[in-house]
């Protein structure tokens, strides 16, 4: 691993991306309340007492994913003659169905969840995951 080779400026910014797409994604109107209504199971929606703690670990695991998608991006990319904007977003949808997808639905499934919650966290992880690819691809 290639630490050196990592764009750090461009994982800050999936970083923000990944924080951007996450409130898109979770808002009142768009997919949060059929979200709620199944991950929530009835209780009231969650305080904001200890978002500060939940917005820093969500920043934290992009910053990881971000990091060590850079990573694979570059080992992918050396394969086809380099990393762009698409060998880059391939990386991210091969690593989301081969890693995220199937590990995701399992825990789905095993706790009751079902196939649309799964279809709900798993496609903001896509998004993430081919913008994150798309950006490190392409930002050389």
């Amino acid at each position: 691993m290639d630490f050196s080779a990592i764009n750090w400026l461009a994982v800050v910014v999936c970083v923000v991306v990944s924080m951007i797409s996450g409130t898109l994604w979770y808002n009142p109107k768009t997919f949060f309340p059929a979200w709620w209504k199944v991950v929530g199971a009835g209780r009231e929606q969650p305080s904001m007492e200890n978002m500060g703690m939940t917005y820093a670990l969500t920043a934290l695991a992009a910053f990881v994913q971000a990091v060590f998608m850079s990573l694979m991006v570059t080992a992918m990319g050396s394969m086809t003659g380099g990393a762009t904007l698409v060998s880059g977003a391939t990386a991210g949808f091969i690593l989301w169905l081969g890693f995220v997808a199937p590990t995701n639905l399992v825990n789905k499934l095993f706790s009751g969840h079902g196939l649309k919650i799964w279809a709900i966290e798993a496609g903001n992880h896509l998004v993430n995951f081919v913008l994150f690819g798309a950006i490190l691809g392409a930002w050389r």
